[in-house]
């Protein structure tokens, strides 16, 4: 059974129509209004028809524990079948919840039952405290036993240099690895603190909360677009030339489609749903939906494969708990790059999966980002693939923290995560590869093998950076981390203005105008601060914009005009140096070789511009 337990300030809900399997209700029943109330939505599984009687007495004991701890005034049952793929018999499912009303009814608790078999609007108003919110598998095991399951879910290692070694035994010389397992362990304490690129992002004009949309929606301003674009560019750039086919899809779903909601159940209450007459849709978490329909829609043979199909999704939808979103870096409205690659077998998509990691390690270096790594197998794979998985984490060129479940629980069967780690020392997910097993069936994706039969391929997932958003936020906790040993800057191709002009007074301002537009020229982003401030105070301007190389134009330089001297301050080293305009250009045009390249979308002149 699968329960999701809400303490609601309200529920209300109206009947609107039969379905064949509809209990039969009286008047009173067809609508209800329920306030300060535990609202258990309840998933009856084909897995409870086995012992039915057990999965009461449990769920009973569970909802109360809830109800014990959050003092609600009384529980609402609530059918939804949304929470399980895998539902039991009607017949099963109306005895069980009825049972579940009756006995809670025994122990003096008010409770409330929800028809069964009716479509229904309703309306919940979720209270928002930590306890408002929890979502429980219900077994016919004894509660104790399921603890000691879980406890007995994954085993841990350091993987180094081919030896497995325990996390408690292991010598950490990497603070970021250490940060990282304690996470995953469950052994780090938080804070409770915003992390600093909250700020950052507000005080360097990226992006902010948009009040007037759901949380965890963001605007975002010219120069956070402008870095978001760059990386979408970036990750065009680095995918295609792989061979990626780009494509673009719906950002909804109709979860009357089997493959799609079984797809969807997997990633639990996070789904972001919205109704529509008598469908129910579901916005897209990621492009595996659009991407397995395209897919499933084409002719593909051994000689096509692998096959690789990338979307960006602008926008993906995760409906994450509210205490939880914060920053850039857990939203309910992402963009997130997604690359499908469909192979043949196992075996090809081992070398694919070879292949994405030097792509994702790749991208930490072009952000200068460091990242640890996750690899994950089930255990059946890691004893199959063992000489494969160290090879493979060997290309890390360090430890790694290795987890082995027992069983598959998802449709992957081994993935990496690479993180980086923030100001607080907790990890923020970026670059993800996943071997999906399960996909090619459920959603019909065959190919023609050579002997004319059809095969059902290996997908692999991969985001070569995570979402757009993740990456920024990495960049800016960055920042925050070095700040006290060295100037904080982004990477000079993310940088919205890479150089900056300082005219002293105004019959400097035609000369700095000229320069910045013979710098322009050359797909740099420049601009010029023609503001009536000091120069000290244009310094310190530029520098609270991170600015990488700052020209203050005056007397000195006009005299030298013909050769084009200049004298600039360099950001990254704290350095003036003299160098003509030439050697100017050059040394940016170095700094952001191979990198994509956007005009800056702002005016020229810093005067002219909005202060958004």
């Amino acid at each position: 059974m699968r329960v999701l337990l809400i303490h609601s300030d309200y529920l209300k809900y109206q009947t609107k129509s039969k379905t064949r399997i509809a209990e039969q209700i009286e008047d009173d029943k067809k609508e209800g209004f329920f306030e300060d109330s535990l609202v258990v939505f309840t998933a009856v599984e084909q897995e409870d028809e086995e012992n039915p009687q057990e999965i009461v007495e449990n769920v009973i004991t569970e909802v109360k524990d809830v109800l014990g701890k959050i003092g609600a005034d009384n529980v609402v049952i609530y059918p939804y079948a949304h929470l399980s793929s895998s539902l039991s018999k009607p017949d099963v499912a109306k005895t069980v919840l009825q049972e579940m009303e009756s006995r809670l009814q025994e122990e003096d608790i008010k409770v409330a039952r929800v028809p069964f078999g009716w479509y229904k609007s309703f309306e919940v108003s979720c209270k928002g405290h930590p306890l408002s919110e929890l979502s429980r598998t219900i077994t016919a095991k004894p509660r104790e036993e399921e603890k000691a399951d879980k406890a007995e879910e994954s085993k841990w290692y350091i993987l180094d240099q081919g030896n497995l070694i325990d996390p408690d035994e292991f010598k950490f010389e990497n603070e970021d690895l250490r940060k990282l397992v304690n996470y995953e362990l469950g052994k780090g304490e938080s804070s409770g603190e915003e992390p600093p690129h909250v700020k950052l992002m507000r005080e360097k004009g990226l992006a902010d909360y948009e009040p007037s949309a759901d949380v965890g929606h963001l605007r975002w301003y010219p120069k956070g677009r402008l870095i978001r674009d760059l990386l979408a560019d970036y990750v065009y750039l680095l995918v295609t030339k792989e061979g990626a086919m780009p494509v673009e899809t719906p950002i909804m779903y109709d979860l009357a489609d089997d493959a799609i909601r079984v797809h969807a159940e997997k990633f639990g209450e996070r789904q972001y749903r919205m109704g529509h007459k008598n469908k129910e849709l579901m916005l897209r978490y990621a492009c595996c939906f659009g991407a397995f329909r395209v897919l499933s829609d084409s002719f593909l043979t051994w000689k096509n494969l692998p096959a690789r199909v990338y979307e960006l999704s602008t926008y993906s939808f995760r409906m994450e708990k509210k205490g939880e979103v914060v920053g850039l870096k857990r939203l309910r409205g992402f963009t997130m790059p997604d690359l499908h690659t469909v192979c043949r077998d196992l075996e090809q998509s081992l070398v694919e999966f070879d292949n994405q990691i030097d792509m994702c390690m790749q991208t930490g270096v072009d952000f200068q980002v460091n990242y640890e790594v996750i690899f994950r197998a089930t255990q059946d794979f890691y004893d199959q693939y063992k000489e494969w998985m160290h090879a493979s984490a060997a290309k890390i060129g360090k430890p790694v923290l290795l987890e082995i479940l027992p069983e598959r629980k998802h449709y992957w069967i081994s993935k990496m995560d690479f993180a980086a780690i923030d100001y607080l020392g907790r990890p923020i997910e970026n670059p993800t590869v996943q071997i999906d097993v399960e996909s090619g069936e459920r959603f019909g994706i065959t190919y023609l093998e050579e002997n004319e039969e059809e095969g059902y391929p290996i997908i692999l997932h991969c985001s070569p950076t995570g979402s757009i958003e993740r990456v920024i936020c990495s960049l800016l906790e960055k920042t925050a981390i070095e700040m006290k040993e060295k100037p904080p800057m982004l990477p000079v191709w993310l940088t919205p203005t890479q150089v900056r002009i300082l005219p002293i007074a105004e019959r400097h301002m035609d000369y700095a105008l000229d320069l910045a537009r013979q710098i322009k020229d050359q797909n740099i982003r420049v601009d010029v601060d023609d503001r009536p401030e000091t120069v000290g105070k244009k310094i310190r301007n530029a520098a609270t914009e991170w600015v990488p190389y700052v020209v203050v134009i005056g007397d000195n330089e006009m005299e030298k005009r013909e050769s084009q001297e200049l004298t600039v301050n360099i950001r990254e080293t704290k350095e003036k140096q003299v160098m003509d305009l030439e050697t100017l250009v050059k040394t940016v045009q170095e700094e952001t070789r191979d990198m994509p390249f956007r005009a800056l979308p702002l005016p020229l002149q810093v005067s002219q511009r909005i202060n958004f």
